[in-house]
């Protein structure tokens, strides 16, 4: 299984140079739009449980060059934390809150509301969040160079009005 990817930051571009009069933020139907065709077709292609672990996969990466390109990870735990949090609503990406932190297992429960993926979904029954699973993963290793296995185990999908994340340190299979 291949860890490493091509994507780097600079694969985005310059926002500034190619859309001047359009700016850098959309709405984000647009951005659900792109996720959740590509979902569908995906599942129809390789079937959800595949298409749920490539979009943690991705989610992992994006987390990865988010943290690298947007934090700073010489910060101690608390201050970066907080600069993540600023980032994310300064982003419009959702409000993060640490609900619970047992620093020595490395164990977080925290909770990303108004997030992008599911805020506002029509109940589906099931979490949805794959990507930002993947993605708050992906931050933690990169603060930390550990690890992490994230779960959602709240969603707005489900009926709760924020979504839930069950963060501890891997001690099994490495993400890519």
């Amino acid at each position: 299984m291949k860890n490493t990817y091509d994507f780097s930051w600079e694969d985005l571009g310059d926002l500034q140079m190619g859309r001047p009069h359009l700016g850098a933020q959309m709405p984000v139907v647009v951005y659900r739009l792109l996720e959740y065709t590509f979902k569908d077709v995906l599942s129809q292609e390789l079937g959800l449980e595949k298409t749920a672990a490539i979009f943690v996969k991705a989610g992992h990466l994006a987390g990865r060059e988010f943290c690298k390109n947007l934090l700073d990870c010489s910060l101690a735990l608390d201050p970066f934390i907080a600069a993540l949090q600023k980032t994310l609503v300064t982003m419009k990406m959702g409000i993060l809150r640490i609900e619970s932190a047992d620093l020595a297992n490395l164990q977080f429960t925290l909770t990303l509301s108004e997030d992008l993926d599911c805020s506002g979904l029509p109940l589906y029954g099931e979490t949805v969040c794959d990507y930002d699973e993947g993605f708050i993963a992906g931050i933690f290793h990169q603060y930390t160079g550990l690890e992490f296995q994230v779960k959602e185990v709240d969603c707005w999908a489900t009926g709760d009005r924020t979504c839930r994340f069950l963060v501890e340190k891997n001690t099994g299979q490495v993400a890519g």
